[in-house]
């Protein structure tokens, strides 16, 4: 191996130097997805442990050693037990855009190919969410791109249907089995109603979020999704992507980011959205629109 340098007794070479920046990598990777939830107390327990481990070993504490390498050996057990919950999180967002997919996998033999999105009618969205704001109707709306979503539609009740702004005022109705749930469209038809979402186990969240918003901020944390928030106590429309959620959106915004999730090409955090963790009472009232006020929870 070709030598980089030493310090002391360690010989550094270039090889080491990639392995140290990749390790980085990897726990600042980690570190990002576990951020704001117990877990990431637990690891930097469980980090602490395994540096102490490597410290005794190097000195050739024999018990000690002995003990933290038997402690050590059902490691890998006890993080899956511990971490299951992070790891099925690391896992849907790897397999976010499913290349298994048929159409997907078509898509990425000819990426010159023009999206289907072209032809996706989101004026029956836009009018349906304009209506349940009015009349402070809760509602979940789910807009996938590039999957199908089978693991949540399944959780839900299928309707293969056009989209339609009564549709979707029938399903979210107070009265309607169907309303309490989200709706999943994917590919210009809505897949499904009464679809059960993740909820985000951030525990930064601002106390003013209901179950629904934390649902569509659950959602948006482990799938490429666009999640279309109506609030139930407001009327407020709100969206979620990546984690991030845009507040007190107007029909003409709502129509707009629609159509940026729809045709852009990137997978980065969506510009103007304001992190969960970032919001609190001053900020969320600073978005109002004219003659709108603040409710205590959306």
């Amino acid at each position: 191996m070709i030598l980089a340098f030493k310090i002391g007794f360690l010989t550094i070479g270039w090889l080491d130097i990639i392995d140290i920046l990749l390790v980085s990598l990897l726990l600042y990777q980690v570190y990002k997805m576990m951020k704001g939830s117990v877990a990431v107390k637990i690891f930097g327990g469980f980090l602490t442990l395994y540096l102490f481990y490597l410290v005794v070993k190097a000195a050739q504490m024999e018990l000690l050693s002995s003990i933290l390498g038997n402690f050590m050996g059902v490691g890998v057990l006890a993080a899956i037990i511990l971490f299951q919950q992070e790891i099925r999180k690391f896992l849907l967002l790897i397999g976010k855009s499913t290349s298994l997919n048929r159409d997907n996998f078509y898509k990425s033999l000819f990426v010159w190919r023009k999206s289907d999105t072209m032809h996706y009618n989101i004026t029956p969205v836009i009018d349906a969410c304009k209506a349940m704001s009015g009349s402070a109707t809760g509602a979940l709306i789910v807009l996938s791109r590039d999957s199908e979503l089978k693991f949540y539609v399944d959780s839900g009740d299928r309707i293969d249907a056009e989209i339609s702004s009564r549709l979707l005022l029938s399903i979210f109705n107070k009265h309607s089995p169907l309303h309490d749930g989200a709706v999943i469209i994917y590919n210009g038809r809505v897949s499904a109603a009464r679809c059960i979402l993740p909820v985000s186990e951030n525990d930064n969240l601002p106390a003013q979020y209901g179950l629904r918003h934390r649902a569509a901020i659950g959602m948006s944390e482990v799938t490429d999704t666009l999640i279309i928030v109506v609030s139930e106590e407001t009327g407020q429309m709100s969206l979620a992507r990546h984690g991030f959620i845009w507040h007190n959106l107007s029909a003409l915004e709502l129509r707009r980011k629609i159509n940026e999730y729809l045709f852009e090409t990137g997978d980065e955090a969506p510009e103007g959205a304001v992190a969960p963790s970032e919001v609190n009472e001053e900020a969320v009232q600073s978005q109002l629109l004219p003659g709108a006020e603040a409710m205590p929870k959306a």
